[in-house]
């Protein structure tokens, strides 16, 4: 992995009269199955994300990939940024249980 885009989406919990791909309407609207959103305002799991991220030890950028039709735009990209920073942290270096290890020696 060289870089990640960090970009949110939703989607809608009952069938809609577009259906999943959408019936090529328009972002925003009502009958579309999923949109996209600010980062946070979606369904994405970041954390979870960021968790396998983590366990692969990439270290590259988390780049904020921004679209969200109901959303002002200079708003949602500093929301987004700061969302993306707050979810973003480095992993442990030390495994769990060397908490509770103890030198007998």
């Amino acid at each position: 992995i060289y870089h990640v885009h960090m970009k949110d989406v939703w989607w809608s919990d009952r069938p809609t009269r577009s259906g999943v791909f959408g019936g090529h309407l328009e972002f925003g609207h009502r009958d579309r199955h999923w949109d996209f959103r600010s980062i946070g305002r979606g369904r994405v799991d970041f954390e979870g994300i960021v968790r396998s991220l983590n366990r692969v030890g990439y270290t590259g950028p988390l780049s904020v990939e921004w679209e969200d039709i109901g959303m002002d735009r200079e708003f949602g990209a500093r929301e987004a940024c700061a969302r993306v920073k707050a979810v973003d942290f480095p992993p442990s270096d030390v495994r769990f249980d060397a908490a509770f290890e103890r030198d007998v020696g």
